[in-house]
């Protein structure tokens, strides 16, 4: 054809075709590129924790996870029924689940009496009084529901978004699209965490480099004054004989890599040794509280043999924050499953909540005049909610269909209400969030779309929430 001749469109189309294709496969291979970002040997040889770009604006630098084990009632904690006041004793009016953990009778009020407090007059229960004084920073999420009434499924998809598979951890999730700021501390915290119902599954990082996987401080048998990273020191060798050490031994790591190539576990192997040594120093400054004013201090409770143990650890997850740690998880538990009232409701909520009250309102309180709310989120909540209906001697069964759970700052509306339950507080009945969504929503208010930060990994891609999640826009400031 001569570059004088007239071409129809139809021919133009049908000559360039394959053109336009290749064009339209470059873009999609690209793009899938920058989505499904694979860790490399090279990756790690610069540093797996360096921080990293996110993928669009990030209200929020880092996340505190406050993981109350076993389940506080929705009901009985900032979700209040007028109709389960009423009706105390009643059959509930409709079906119950399909699926319980345990059978329930009626339905039982709740013993504590609401009132609403601040400028935004959200509902709390005498369970809460210190935690009511800062409702105009907290974002209600009322209509949370879930899909195991177990706890092991239950806090498997709350931490990993499955509950029949070993997954990464969300923390590790995080850690691995944004690394860490600060390169002495690791990129994920959690602080006395439990060692049931999952244990180490909660805060691991699965088929993701090791180095993303949470580093624990003590566990939940462990009172937070004595948690400590264990093997942080080595009483046998001064630092300088332990720094010889590691440049020898990486100086045989990299003849080896010589040899044989890269390896990528190889890499995180040299780069943990490091991180374990820099924490010697950077570890223990957090861990040592004797810096704070006595004023912090009594802000957390730790005046009060009470609120001590659970304050501590809400003290230590600010000064973690505030040293660029991506995910610090506090996790109030014992050697049982703390929330989990099947009997004598009133005596265990109010044991718990006396324990934890006054130390989240210090955190929300503290890190508001510090400057660190506004790009810190603090997560609240449990694996389920708990029934309406009666169980045992006045208490409530497991319920993972409805139930609340609270975020602050990192970017989200203060003093705001979202979603419902029934009138009962049995079912997520309006705009309900499932574990999904809401881990869909943590890594958007971060920077990171769900969708693309992914993990390439036995011939499939893999994310955080799977093939589901919607971000709940309206949760934004």
């Amino acid at each position: 054809m001569s570059l004088n001749s007239p071409v129809s469109r139809r021919e133009l189309l049908r000559q360039s075709g394959v053109g336009f294709g290749s064009l339209a496969l470059s873009s999609l291979l690209a793009d899938e590129s920058r989505a499904n970002p694979v860790v490399t040997a090279a990756a790690h040889d610069l540093d797996p924790l360096a921080p990293k770009p996110s993928h669009f604006f990030a209200r929020a630098k880092r996340v505190i996870f406050l993981f109350m084990t076993g389940g506080p009632s929705q009901v009985d904690t900032f979700d209040p029924k007028p109709l389960l006041d009423r009706d105390d004793g009643k059959p509930l009016p409709f079906a119950k689940p399909r699926v319980q953990f345990n059978a329930t009778s009626n339905l039982l009020k709740s013993p504590w009496k609401f009132q609403q407090y601040g400028e935004s007059g959200l509902p709390v229960s005498e369970l809460f009084p210190h935690v009511a004084g800062c409702v105009d920073d907290l974002c209600m999420i009322h209509s949370m529901h879930g899909t195991n009434p177990a706890h092991g499924g239950a806090m498997m998809k709350l931490h990993t978004g499955s509950d029949n598979f070993v997954r990464p951890s969300i923390g590790s999730w995080v850690s691995y699209g944004l690394g860490t700021d600060n390169a002495n501390l690791p990129a994920f915290v959690t602080i006395c965490p439990t060692l049931g119902h999952g244990g180490i599954n909660n805060w691991g990082s699965a088929f993701l480099p090791a180095a993303y996987q949470g580093t624990p401080l003590g566990n939940a048998s462990v009172p937070s004054d004595k948690a400590r990273v264990r093997y942080i020191n080595n009483p046998d060798l001064p630092r300088d004989v332990q720094r010889l050490q590691l440049e020898r031994l990486k100086a045989m790591n990299r003849e080896h890599q010589a040899a044989s190539g890269p390896e990528a576990s190889l890499e995180a192997r040299i780069n943990s040794f490091e991180l374990a040594f820099r924490m010697q120093t950077a570890m223990p400054l957090v861990e040592d509280l004797s810096g704070e004013t006595l004023a912090t201090q009594q802000l957390y409770g730790m005046d009060d043999p009470v609120n001590a143990n659970f304050g501590r650890m809400c003290l230590m997850a600010r000064r973690f924050a505030e040293r660029g740690v991506r995910f610090i998880q506090v996790t109030h538990s014992d050697s049982h499953v703390q929330w989990d009232q099947h009997s004598d409701l009133k005596k265990g909520h109010e044991k718990n909540a006396r324990e934890v009250d006054k130390p989240i309102a210090g955190l929300l309180r503290d890190l508001k005049a510090r400057g660190l709310l506004e790009d810190t989120l603090v997560w609240w909540g449990g694996e389920f909610g708990r029934t309406p209906t009666c169980e045992g001697t006045n208490g409530r069964d497991h319920n993972p269909e409805g139930f609340t759970m609270w975020l602050a700052g990192g970017g989200v509306k203060g003093g705001f209400r979202y979603g419902s339950t029934d009138d009962y507080g049995y079912y997520a009945a309006e705009d309900k969030v499932h574990i999904h969504d809401l881990h869909a929503t943590i890594l958007h208010l971060l920077g990171l779309d769900h969708e693309r930060l992914t993990y390439r990994y036995a011939g499939r891609n893999f994310r955080l929430t799977d093939v589901e999640g919607n971000v709940v826009n309206k949760l934004f400031a």
